[in-house]
This record gives C-alpha cells, sequence and structure tokens, in this order.
C-alpha cells in the first residue's frame, strides 16, 4: 500500500470520526437539553423571518389601502391566486427538504444531490404553469368577482406581474429548503429577511412615487414583490452554489427521474394541499361575499392581521416538531408530551395577545388601512367575532403539529380541512342565506369548534395507542 494511500484512507477515517461525533452532538442534545430552550433555540429563526414576512404583508397592505378601498380589494381578491402558489412552492420545498434530510441520514449523498438538483427543475415547471394561468386566465378570474373596471384592471395587472414572475419565489424557496435540508437556518433566513425588508422599502417608494420613481399604486406593489423576491432568489444562490454544503446541485449530466419526483411529492403533495387549503377556501368565501366589495376587503385585511398572530405559531412549530418526532422515535413519552404542552402554551398566550387586540382594538386595526365609515361598519364586527376562533385555533394547530411528528400527516390533513374548508364554506354559506354580513363572520368560529371536538377525539386515540405505549 503507498503512503499517498494510507493518508486518503486516515483522512476518510477522520472525516468519518468528525461527522459521528457531530452526530451524537445533535443527538446527544435532542435527547437532553431542556426542552424549553431546545425548542426556543430551534425556533427562533423560523419565527423571526415569519414575523418580518407578516410584518411586511401587513404593511404592504397599508400602502395600497392608502391609495383607495378598491384598490385594496383589487389585491384582496388576487391575494388567494398569490397564497396558491406559495402553498404549490412551500408545499414542494418540504417535500424536496424531506427527502434530502432522509437522503443524508441514510448516508446516500448523490440520491440527496438527486433530490436537490430536481427541486430545482420542478421549480421551472411550476413556474410555467402559474406564468400561463397569469398570463391568459388572470382578467377571466377577476371578472369572476368584480364588475367595477377599476378593481378588473388593477387586480388583474397585479395578478399578471406576481405570476409571469413567479419564478423567483418558486426558485427562492426551494433554496432555502435545501439550505435547512442540511441543519442550515441561519441562512434561509437571511435570504428570506432581506427580501421582505427590501420588498418594504421598495413598496413605499413606487407604490406612491418617491425618490423620483413614478406613483404606480397597486402595480407598484406587484413590482416591489417580484423584486424582493428577486433579490431573496439571487442571494440564496449565492449561499447555496457559492459556498460548500453537504448537498451539490447538478447543472449539467442532469438525468429526470419520475422516482424521484414521485418521492418528492409523497411528502410534498400533502404539504401542498394543507398549505393551498386557506387559498381554496378564500376562492368560494370572496365568491360568497361578491355582493358586498367593502366585505371582501375587511376579508382581505382580516388575513393580513392573522398572518402577524399565526405565523410565529408556525415558526414555533418547526422548531418542536423534530423535537416531538425524534423523542416518538427514541420511545420518550415524557420529553414528547413536555414539547407538546410547552408548545401549546407558547401558542395560546400568542392567541390570548391576538384575540384581546381583535376584541378591543377593531376599528384602531381597521384604521390602519385608511378604512372608510362603512368598511368600519362592517368589520368591527367581523374582527370580533373572527377572532373567537384564536384559542381554539392554538390547541389544533399545535396537535396537527404532533400529528405529523408522529408520522399520522393524513389526521393533520383532515384537521386542516374541517378547521379551513368542510367547516368554513359551507357555514358560511348558510349563515349569509339566513342572516347577511351579520352572521357569515360567524363560520370561523364554528368551523374552529368542529375542529377542536376532531383534535380531541383523534389526540386521545393516538395518545392511548402508540404514545401512552412508550417508555
Amino acid at each position: 500500500m503507498t503512503q499517498e494511500t494510507k493518508d486518503r484512507i486516515e483522512g476518510i477515517e477522520k472525516q468519518n470520526e468528525t461527522e459521528r461525533k457531530e452526530h451524537n452532538i445533535k443527538e446527544n442534545k435532542m435527547a437532553s437539553m431542556p426542552v424549553g430552550k431546545l425548542m426556543l433555540g430551534m425556533a427562533w429563526p423560523a419565527m423571526l423571518s415569519m414575523f418580518i414576512q407578516a410584518l411586511y404583508n401587513i404593511v404592504d397592505s397599508i400602502y395600497v389601502a392608502k391609495v383607495s378601498e378598491a384598490s385594496l380589494t383589487a389585491v384582496s381578491l388576487a391575494f388567494p391566486i398569490q397564497m396558491l402558489m406559495i402553498s404549490v412552492a412551500v408545499g414542494t420545498g418540504v417535500g424536496v427538504n424531506s427527502l434530502i434530510a432522509r437522503r443524508l441520514g441514510a448516508r446516500r449523498f448523490e440520491e440527496a444531490n438527486m433530490a436537490a438538483s430536481h427541486g430545482f427543475r420542478i421549480a421551472f415547471i411550476n413556474w410555467a404553469v402559474f406564468a400561463l394561468f397569469g398570463f391568459f386566465f388572470s382578467k377571466m378570474y377577476m371578472a369572476a368577482y368584480t364588475d367595477s373596471p377599476y378593481i378588473l384592471e388593477q387586480g388583474t395587472a397585479y395578478l399578471v406581474i406576481v405570476t409571469v414572475c413567479s419564478l423567483f419565489v418558486f426558485v427562492q424557496v426551494n433554496t432555502e429548503k435545501v439550505l435547512q435540508a442540511t441543519g442550515n437556518m441561519l441562512l434561509p433566513m437571511a435570504c428570506s429577511l432581506t427580501g421582505a425588508i427590501i420588498n418594504i422599502i421598495l413598496g413605499y417608494i413606487l407604490i406612491f412615487g418617491h425618490f423620483g420613481f413614478p406613483e404606480m399604486g397597486v402595480v407598484g406593489s406587484a413590482v416591489a414583490t417580484v423584486v424582493g423576491q428577486f433579490i431573496s432568489m439571487c442571494m440564496g444562490l449565492v449561499l447555496l452554489l457559492g459556498k460548500k454544503h453537504e448537498v451539490t446541485v447538478k447543472i449539467r449530466g442532469f438525468k429526470f427521474s419520475g422516482q424521484i419526483t414521485k418521492d418528492i411529492y409523497s411528502v410534498g403533495f400533502p404539504s401542498v394541499v394543507m398549505q393551498a387549503i386557506v387559498s381554496v377556501m378564500l376562492f368560494f368565501v370572496n365568491g360568497i361575499l361578491a355582493f358586498s366589495e367593502t366585505a371582501v376587503a375587511v376579508l382581505g385585511i382580516y388575513f393580513k392581521l392573522n398572518s402577524f398572530i399565526f405565523l410565529p405559531i408556525f415558526g414555533l412549530n418547526q422548531g418542536a416538531m423534530p423535537i416531538i418526532g425524534y423523542n416518538y422515535g427514541a420511545k420518550n413519552r415524557d420529553r414528547l408530551m413536555k414539547t407538546y404542552k410547552l408548545g401549546f402554551k407558547i401558542s395560546l398566550v400568542i392567541m390570548c395577545i391576538g384575540t384581546l387586540l381583535f376584541l378591543l382594538l377593531p376599528a384602531q386595526l381597521l384604521l390602519l388601512f385608511d378604512a372608510s365609515e362603512n368598511m368600519i361598519i362592517i368589520g368591527t364586527p367581523a374582527l370580533r367575532i373572527i377572532s373567537l376562533c384564536f384559542l381554539p385555533a392554538a390547541f389544533g394547530i399545535m396537535t396537527s403539529t404532533l400529528f405529523q411528528a408522529t408520522g399520522h400527516g393524513m389526521l393533520s390533513l383532515w384537521m386542516s380541512l374541517i378547521r379551513q374548508l368542510v367547516g368554513i364554506v359551507p357555514l358560511a354559506f348558510l349563515l349569509t342565506s339566513i342572516g347577511g354580513l351579520a352572521l357569515v363572520w360567524w363560520a370561523w368560529p364554528l368551523a374552529e369548534i368542529l375542529g377542536t371536538i376532531y383534535c380531541i377525539i383523534f389526540l386521545n386515540r393516538l395518545y392511548k395507542k402508540e404514545i401512552s405505549t412508550l417508555s
């Protein structure tokens, strides 16, 4: 054996030893670090990123509302398509993330590289679908909800821009999920924060026409959105391709594999569905509320405001889920339940704050969006009534996280369907038929009650059959 061969073998052994030590450190942390410190340490990058994203959603709508109430309605009608687009991007990214993580854990590095490479090709395919829809069907979509020439024109222009340029968000999300799959949470957070901050600043400049730029209104909001996504995408690509990571994206010598695509969407499709439920619900509810453009705008404001409450909780769950999953696999019932209960308590505190804000200050929240007198009359009771769903939602969201972490994704999917679609849409239609706008808002808390009953039943079954038997 030559000296060169000996040195190579020694180098490989040292690398393997280093990897084993890193793996043991991670295992020890998941198994022994205090749950609160561990969960918050893992969750804070995602919570901060989602908090900034929620802030952007609100600030962007405040800017648009200052143009006119009709402008806010136009953007609100386009919002479900945007949410559907994000749902496909994030759901696909979750599938890519999961497949990469599993292949890395199994030491199948080449397959991890192929999963990452497929993610980028799929991003282009998804972009093409939405770009074609936006280019050819945006006006038809908007016309289904409004006969106002201004709302139709502005909403169509907004929708065309964000869909035709959606390549940026598809690639951006995929890049972030690939980085997260290698255990890097900070770089994706930096990319997301940079894009959101640029979006907020540029939105103000373009919507109102400052620093020599023309006043672009709704179109300016769309342009700021895609520019922020473009910069975030570029930053992510530089960080992914310009540095050495555990995975390598193949640009040349790539062959598309149906099996890898299937593996990605075996996890990604349920996630797409769960993410898209709110979009589908809004399609129907906006149609139910089509007799009142102000009511549509109020619903749009509600979803922008509730993101400020809900998104940080979803970030918290990103920290809780791997801890629950790890300790479920390790058969450590005490740490599993401690994580679940702590996550629920923190979620409940956040929801309590949100409920108080909506109950005590609904008019002030609406005035952030330059609400007219009619909007305040409609929106004040609407925000108060819908906020009654917040507290039970804390239980539903955290229990859904437990279902996913223990490998029961379909239980989580049905939970989301009941809370956000199967419950709300029929109830909204029925209540509108009975009492119009005065009753329609009760669809949200009533649907949440149905979701809570479902959660209690299946959580009890899961605990008795599986969790209680863990040592």
